[in-house]
């Protein structure tokens, strides 16, 4: 086999940012740390399919919309973040922490596919076949079609899958594979992109698609370079929920779809399983009349999900009280605090506040405003909110309530799930009407959102309007 020339670059470890010569620190991510000094070549010229072919520019115009088809998997959660399926000839990285569920995942994901389908070759740099075969076993899964092999050599992988033409291909994970030829034990930043390189290269030109795992760093980003998530096709994260055996796949990088889905799955003894109704689970666990917690709904994608946004506030002795946001944007909660006390006369100068949306969930969309507001003046002053504490809309600086996207869809949501009322801004009233079992709590001031929700506590708001302090 012939080799390219072999010329060095210096690299930085963090963000994979390349440079001619050494520099003392990366220009690009501003570590201080030298840069690593690295051979690279290129493995087209090893295979003859992964040789570029000669490709004429073609007017716009011209150009046909020959859609190729979507694999179709029957976890309905997993094609939904997916964009509807997976992809003919689309490279695939699922990261997450160690024994969240990601091989387990893609074993049976695996095993649909050779079902249906055809022949998926499973490639394992970490575990033994008969490691595997007891994981299949467990999982209830017979391995008819599924070609596993145990080998971390990149070349002999592409040996294989280019023989075998499998319908999908599993890399596990993408740290424990190596080219021979390249500088740097596997995991370092020229294996990983070289070897990342050579599948998106073989999966474009065969179009098969390929699904690969890559391990996560403390900071719960992926590790190796930077340049690993630029290259593939889809970027998906499987996390681990507050609420124990559930998991959340989210789409960080879809170029076949949306990256604001979410899917929700079960780890049972059986595998994971998809939960067809999410708002069941933001919701378990949430105590009737509870203080300090109110129900959104949000838009996750192209489906609502209703969920909790808990407050905690308490006095501090500290000279600038403590703000902690989990699961919401910080600089809306401090927006939020801000209006709160310019607008309705509420301060929480000497409080400490903790925001944290229940379940692992975000609610980091404007509609979610109201209900963070309303639940932090529930903690300040111990009381629920009324009628179910369902709020939602987005909070102007001036105080104004400001209407929110598919406003049917999320009244729809909280009907299914049996909430009578919700606090919303009062515009196009007449488009929810439809929604007769959910009651509507039109106002158009947040002074009139706080008396609505909190009609016990006498003189809640100090004064309406522009006044300053």
């Amino acid at each position: 086999m012939t080799r390219d020339k072999l010329r060095s670059l210096w690299q930085c470890r963090h963000c994979g940012a390349q440079a001619p010569q050494y520099q003392g620190f990366c220009h690009v991510c501003k570590i201080r740390e030298p840069l690593l000094k690295e051979a690279t070549h290129s493995v087209a010229g090893q295979y003859s399919w992964l040789s570029s072919t000669s490709v004429l520019p073609e007017e716009l115009s011209n150009v046909s919309l020959d859609e190729t088809p979507r694999i179709s998997l029957p976890l309905k959660e997993l094609n939904q973040v997916l964009g509807g399926g997976i992809v003919q000839g689309s490279l695939i990285l699922i990261g997450g922490d160690p024994g969240v569920g990601k091989s387990t995942l893609l074993l049976q994901v695996s095993n649909l596919l050779a079902e249906t389908y055809g022949s998926v070759v499973y490639v394992s740099g970490e575990e033994s076949v008969q490691q595997i075969k007891l994981r299949a076993e467990r999982l209830g899964i017979s391995g008819r079609g599924i070609h596993v092999l145990a080998e971390t050599d990149m070349l002999v992988i592409l040996d294989h899958i280019q023989r075998l033409s499998p319908t999908m291909v599993v890399i596990d994970s993408i740290q424990s594979v190596y080219l021979p030829d390249e500088n740097g034990a596997p995991g370092t930043i020229g294996q990983g992109r070289e070897c990342g390189t050579a599948l998106l290269r073989w999966a474009k030109t065969v179009g098969t698609p390929v699904m690969i795992t890559g391990h996560m760093t403390k900071d719960g980003s992926l590790a190796g370079p930077r340049v690993l998530e630029h290259m593939v096709d889809v970027v998906l994260y499987l996390e681990e929920s507050n609420l124990g055996s559930y998991r959340l796949i989210r789409g960080e990088k879809n170029r076949f779809g949306s990256t604001n889905e979410v899917g929700v799955f079960e780890m049972k003894d059986n595998g994971l399983e998809e939960v067809q109704n999410p708002s069941e689970i933001a919701l378990a666990s949430r105590m009737s009349n509870a203080v300090g917690s109110a129900i959104v709904p949000v838009i996750e994608g192209t489906r609502p999900l209703l969920v909790e946004v808990q407050a905690l506030t308490t006095p501090s002795s500290l000279p600038t009280p403590r703000r902690v946001a989990n699961g919401v944007d910080m600089s809306r909660m401090m927006m939020v605090i801000a209006v709160l006390f310019k607008r309705a006369g509420l301060s929480f100068a000497n409080q400490d506040v903790i925001i944290n949306v229940a379940g692992g969930f975000r609610a980091t969309e404007p509609a979610s405003d109201l209900a963070l507001a309303l639940s932090m003046i529930s903690s300040l002053y111990n009381t629920p909110i009324a009628d179910g504490g369902v709020a939602l809309g987005e909070i102007g600086l001036g105080g104004e309530m400001r209407g929110v996207s598919q406003m049917p869809r999320r009244l729809s949501e909280l009907n299914k799930m049996g909430f009578a009322s919700c606090v919303v801004p009062n515009n196009d009233i007449q488009l929810w009407s439809v929604h007769s079992n959910v009651k509507v709590n039109a106002t158009q001031t947040l002074m009139e959102a706080i008396k609505v929700a909190f009609p016990e506590v006498p003189n809640i708001v100090k004064y309406g309007g522009n006044k300053d302090e």
